[in-house]
């Protein structure tokens, strides 16, 4: 039996499903699609050659002919930044608040899609229909504007897709996630809900932002010197806490770094900052004095290209931090960008700045239910299966476990797992194929594939290029030029070694096989790689040049 023929409904994470970050997930009811969130994760220190990953969206675009649209719950970059890279292969219309369609529309416009993507703008609580699916907002606090749980509702049953939430009882910008709404959900009876996991494993609650606000006035307030401030830029919540903080010590803040400057536009044009006056521009932060400025910038992930990855190695062209300054590292650290923070971290330490992070002074609380607030959740959902979400494997059977406690029957999945949900009891079935992508510049390139395949061989083993001349028999002419950076200083004795074995390999082979150039650079590439393997114990990527005159 075909998908299309499938009458029942499943659910089929794409991606983020026992990993952090990269969310795609797809519903299915009755052989038709809808898929929710559509986001980026980041390489780390296990896959070094790649910055920026995507989910491979093969599976799903297969079946785009019966895909009724995108759902974004919020606009956060781990569930809205591969919309972008993503949509040519999915061709479909996008939902999402005013918020989400306002970021969405600047990122689609800069990749040339402003025209062609079809954006519907949905009010937070509002209800929609992309038959046979009924949807409804609900709105969730979490640490961006506008978040929302998205209800599902079908002839099969009611799902709860909660996307990333947590119960704040004082957000600062919006309102408290709507307990009365889950509640009324719940009453109508849920057949399930997929969750967030990612604090699973913390105690308790996961604080408030009003705890935040409180913090970061008070820490500005004392300081001396140059204040810089680095957080996620969509966090409005955040950025008009440090604005009203730098208020309340005579202080200005400038915006350093585009998807800060770009969040806050989209967030003034959707009603929000209306407390806060206008930020600097970079240029005029160089004219404020050091005790009346605060700089509010990118780069909380320790991001290579960011604002403050730029101050930090002292290479920004606007702006430099030294000793008597300091930088409030507003975030947590997402797991995979540890070794770049702390050694940004490091290096503004080493110019003389003071660090300040929340393991210090709370000037960050997490977006994510910790313990006491799934358990809440659940007595208002009451749902009957639960899916965990949105984490690694251990922050999912955390999940799981409690969600027992909770008396829901817990399923654990991962990405590709194709989870029929009715009719009969709910089980894995089938997987679907899923993948990662990385982001290179402006294509996607598979991470197993040669380019990225080659440059992880050459991160690790390095390259060797060997350039040489022979005559119609294979007789080498002149000496043959070898180099090899990573491996090998230019200057070195090695190349002119590698060289002249290189020279020698060929003028003992067969005359025959002299004859056939790529008989002939298969036996010098073989060579040379046996020669470094020998004095280094690696296996380059070997290069080989031939010239037949």
């Amino acid at each position: 039996m075909t998908d299309l023929n499938k009458s029942d409904l499943a659910f089929i994470p794409l991606g983020g499903t026992g990993e952090i970050g990269m969310n795609f997930n797809v519903y299915r009811c009755d052989g038709q699609y809808l898929a929710v969130d559509c986001g980026i994760g980041f390489g780390g220190s296990e896959l070094p050659e790649v910055e920026v990953m995507v989910p491979d969206p093969v599976w799903l675009a297969e079946r785009r002919d019966k895909l009724v649209g995108l759902v974004i719950t919020h606009a956060h970059e781990d569930h809205i930044g591969a919309v972008s890279h993503l949509w040519r292969k999915l061709k479909c219309p996008i939902y999402g608040t005013p918020f989400v369609i306002n970021v969405l529309r600047r990122k689609l416009g800069e990749v040339g899609l402003a025209q062609e993507v079809k954006l519907h703008t949905i009010k937070p609580g509002g209800s929609f229909s992309l038959a046979p699916f009924e949807c409804q907002f609900i709105g969730v606090s979490h640490s961006i504007v506008e978040a929302q749980a998205l209800v599902i509702r079908t002839r099969h049953g009611i799902v709860v897709h909660t996307g990333d939430w947590k119960l704040d009882p004082f957000p600062l910008v919006g309102p408290p996630t709507d307990e009365a709404g889950f509640a009324a959900v719940g009453e109508e009876g849920v057949l399930a809900m997929v969750c967030d996991s990612t604090n699973a494993m913390v105690e308790g609650r996961a604080g408030s932002e009003a705890g935040v606000r409180e913090a970061m006035i008070k820490v500005i307030g004392e300081l001396k010197g140059r204040i810089a401030v680095t957080c996620f830029a969509t966090n409005i919540a955040r950025v008009e806490s440090v604005a009203l903080a730098a208020q309340a010590a005579g202080r200005r803040v400038a915006l350093f770094g585009r998807s800060l400057r770009n969040a806050v536009t989209s967030a003034r044009e959707c009603g929000y900052l209306t407390k806060v006056p206008d930020f600097l521009s970079e240029d005029e932060a160089q004219r404020m004095g050091d005790d009346q400025l605060v700089i509010l910038c990118t780069g909380s992930q320790g991001e290579e290209r960011s604002a403050l990855s730029k101050i930090a190695a002292d290479t920004h062209p606007n702006i430099s931090l030294g000793e008597g300054d300091t930088v409030i590292f507003s975030a947590r650290m997402i797991p995979g960008n540890e070794r770049g923070v702390l050694r940004m971290q490091d290096e503004l330490s080493r110019a003389g700045c003071r660090v300040i992070t929340a393991s210090e002074v709370p000037v960050h609380c997490s977006g994510h239910p910790a313990r006491d607030e799934l358990k809440r959740l659940y007595a208002l959902v009451k749902p009957k299966y639960c899916v965990p979400v949105h984490g690694e494997w251990r922050h999912l059977s955390e999940h799981a476990a409690l969600a027992e406690d909770c008396g829901a029957d817990a399923i654990l999945v991962e990405d590709g797992d194709i989870l029929r949900l009715a009719p009969g009891r709910a089980d894995v079935v089938d997987s679907a194929v899923v993948g990662r992508l990385a982001i290179d510049g402006n294509r996607l390139l598979p991470l197993e594939g040669g380019v990225l395949g080659a440059r992880k061989r050459m991160l690790f083993n390095g390259v060797v290029v060997a350039s040489f001349a022979v005559d119609r028999a294979g007789k080498v002419l002149g000496r043959p030029q070898v180099t090899a950076p990573g491996l090998f200083d230019s200057d070195g004795e090695e190349p002119e070694q590698l060289a002249n074995e290189l020279a020698r390999v060929v003028m003992d082979l067969p005359p025959g096989l002299k004859r056939e150039d790529n008989a002939l650079r298969e036996a010098a590439r073989a060579a040379l790689r046996k020669s470094v393997g020998r004095r280094l114990k690696k296996r380059p990527n070997v290069e080989v040049h031939l010239l037949r005159v």
